[in-house]
């Protein structure tokens, strides 16, 4: 009589445990890109509370520095690359920026005239402000979180740079809609563009935070500024 086989389950694999870790470690990638990048801006725009930005703005940025901080030895120290400044790339970049800020001269021209170089004519006090200050305190927090965290952190979540770029600029111009008007987060879906790509090209934060910080003294001495003040919400 031949004896019935013995069967046995499938082998689990070597790499079981491994793999598992890494879907986990994904999850929990997207869980905090979800609430970084859409929750908080969406309770922001729900709840008005774009007077307070400068204060989310800063919570978010000292819980990203915080994060590579931790977990990415040195990349604070190393994702500034100041030689990245330099003629070579300027030669992109300003007159890219001039081109746009035609564009946004053009703008306002038709669609708010009466806002045109409204901080040059009325509050002068404001302009060393907004030269130094900007950079400094929006700028550089603001590329801290949609370019240097977001393309090391959540690099493994997208399968190409383009990719990771384009995400950037959605994400940054959502964080815009909080001003609660179309102008804002068009223009900074352009501006995201344009940041991220520098970023990718670069990855400098020196050279991006300057960049920014040259395309948004241009945005409120034009007099654009206005949409993309807190205040102005209502």
């Amino acid at each position: 009589m031949q004896e019935n086989a013995t069967t046995y389950p499938p082998a689990l694999s070597a790499n079981a445990p491994e793999e598992a870790d890494i879907l986990k470690s994904k999850l929990l990638l997207v869980f905090e890109f979800s609430v970084i990048c859409l929750l908080i801006p969406t309770v922001i725009i729900a709840f008005r509370l774009a007077r307070n930005m400068f204060l989310f703005l800063w919570g978010v940025t000292f819980f990203c520095w915080a994060v590579l901080f931790l977990t990415r030895e040195g990349f604070w120290e190393k994702v500034w690359r100041f030689e990245a400044v330099n003629w070579q790339n300027m030669k992109t970049i300003l007159p890219r920026w001039a081109l746009c800020s035609i564009g946004m001269l053009i703008f306002i021209y038709f669609y708010d005239p009466a806002r045109m170089f409204y901080i040059i004519e009325q509050r002068p006090a404001a302009i060393p402000v907004i030269l130094f200050a900007y950079p400094l305190l929006s700028a550089l927090p603001q590329e801290m979180i949609f370019c240097g965290y977001f393309f090391e952190r959540f690099k493994t979540l997208f399968t190409t740079e383009r990719m990771m770029i384009i995400a950037s600029a959605l994400v940054f111009a959502y964080a815009h809609v909080l001003y609660i008007n179309w102008v804002a987060p068009l223009l900074s879906l352009v501006a995201g563009l344009i940041f991220a790509s520098t970023y990718s090209k670069t990855k400098s934060l020196a050279l991006v935070t300057i960049e920014h910080g040259l395309y948004g003294i241009s945005l409120f001495l034009i007099g654009l500024g206005w949409y993309f003040y807190g205040g102005a919400v209502h």
